[in-house]
């Protein structure tokens, strides 16, 4: 089955912008695959920077102690019983990633199906409304006009008592001019094409309304249906990350066991476990470090957000021309703009929105909708929150790939697509702050080229990223 996208071609980046991970930590988070990321928040280099917000329990099971291996070492039955058991559970854990992991996906995907099916729905009830608006109006033009004419008749002289009847009252609405022009036989007789016309008007103007009325019910309830796949690709997402979370944990000390189990020669259990904790203080010291090179970094980002709103309000007390222009030219991302909002994105838009033509790749077709707005950032260049707010998805998500979404407080919902793997920054439920760096580009998902794919919703349909940017002041 083809899968759909909802952005269409993409491009290779061709601005580097010299402020993306180091060589070090890009080999690190690209040894990671597509389907070892499936619901991470954080992993790799940020992983002990921000909290992960894993609430979903993953593979459950009792595993065994050291003692318990030292124990059915002495005993072959109890050995070969022991060795089948920990088989079982480094299988069973391997199991439930890949089960959480393909079902995350299968619901990002419903997920994405789900909100184009809503945004059509929009768009349909949007039409018919237009639609029946005017038909309304046609037919109270219409209604006028012969309204105009039996005034005419009426001081004229050439009327019958119909028309006293006709101008005893005034009427209230199109329906009310139409009722009583058609107790007038003479006039109707006279005029019976405009009467047909502003009758039919009226008539196409109540079914249009009716069609509208059952458009917007439908378009209201694929909305819930969108929010619901949302939430249940979240949550799917957040077990995904549980269960290798626990892989990650437990795996280690697992094999170590039944290497322990399995050995003929004289080496103790002890042995395997000061291994093991070796391994595990060595991780340890790993992210500590980790830990500090993404403080460091984030301590670096503040500083320079913090010089160029010094550099601009003396610009802006010295009456300078380049007021709400970021420095290093209208590429550059990160920088804010007298609103407070935030160009996400190092690197010139390649693709804007609009509708183009169906394009597949990486096993996802596009639609011929592009909803969004492409930078060429380039691979681990840093994508930054447009606006401060919070963070309401962070996961696989179908065609997106590696996919954030957050939540501003003006009600409007950013979103940023094709993230590294690996190279998610925040996680679900964190708050953000305008500028601050979200994650890393990638081209994960339906993507020819490390870029980003950006998106803003406004009640839930996604809108032109570019105008709703540069009515706040944002360059492009």
């Amino acid at each position: 089955m083809r899968r759909r996208n909802p952005e269409g071609p993409l491009h290779v980046p061709d601005v580097d912008c010299g402020c993306a991970p180091t060589a070090d930590e890009l080999r690190s988070l690209r040894t990671i695959s597509r389907r070892g990321v499936v619901g991470l928040a954080a992993i790799g280099v940020v992983v002990g920077s921000v909290g992960l917000g894993v609430a979903v329990p993953a593979f459950a099971a009792k595993y065994p102690t050291w003692d318990d291996v030292e124990k059915a070492r002495a005993n072959q039955a109890a050995k070969s019983t022991e060795i089948a058991r920990i088989e079982g559970l480094i299988r069973g854990l391997e199991r439930d990633v890949d089960a959480k992991q393909a079902e995350a996906e299968r619901l990002g995907q419903e997920y994405l199906l789900a909100l184009e099916a809503f945004e059509d729905a929009v768009d349909r009830a949007q039409t018919l409304q237009d639609q029946a608006d005017a038909e309304t109006a046609r037919a109270r033009e219409a209604a006028a006009k012969l309204g105009d004419l039996a005034a005419l008749q009426y001081r004229n002289g050439k009327s019958d008592p119909t028309l006293e009847l006709f101008f005893s009252g005034s009427g209230a609405d199109a329906d009310d001019l139409l009722a009583r022009l058609g107790a007038v036989d003479k006039l109707v007789d006279a005029n019976r094409d405009v009467y047909a016309d502003a009758v039919g008007a009226r008539n196409s103007a109540q079914s249009l309304t009716d069609q509208a009325k059952v458009a917007r019910d439908e378009r209201d309830r694929l909305k819930l249906q969108a929010e619901e796949r949302m939430d249940a690709a979240r949550q799917a997402a957040q077990a995904a990350q549980a269960a290798l979370l626990a892989q990650n944990e437990h795996r280690l000390t697992l094999e170590a066991q039944l290497s322990a189990l399995q050995d003929t020669t004289a080496k103790t259990t002890a042995g395997y476990r000061a291994g093991v904790e070796a391994e595990r203080k060595r991780r340890e010291e790993a992210q500590r470090k980790a830990r500090e090179q993404a403080a460091q970094r984030a301590r670096e980002e503040e500083r320079r957000r913090l010089e160029e709103e010094e550099r601009r309000r003396q610009q802006a007390a010295a009456g300078g021309g380049n007021q709400g222009r970021p420095s290093g030219g209208s590429s550059a991302g990160g920088r804010p703009a007298p609103s407070g909002w935030v160009r996400p994105a190092h690197g010139g838009v390649t693709s804007p929105f609009g509708s183009r033509g169906t394009i597949c790749s990486n096993g996802y077709c596009t639609s011929s909708g592009h909803r969004g707005l492409d930078f060429s950032a380039g691979c681990g260049a840093p994508l930054y929150a447009a606006a401060s707010g919070t963070v309401i998805f962070a996961g696989w998500s179908g065609s997106w790939g590696n996919y954030v979404k957050i939540q501003h407080r003006d009600g409007s919902i950013t979103a940023y697509a094709h993230i590294l793997n690996g190279g998610y920054n925040v996680s679900y439920g964190q708050t953000v702050r305008a500028g601050q760096v979200i994650a890393y580009a990638g081209t994960t998902g339906a993507s020819t080229g490390c870029h980003l794919h950006f998106e803003v919703y406004i009640g839930g349909v996604r809108v032109d990223p570019a105008a709703f940017l540069r009515a706040r002041g944002v360059e492009l």
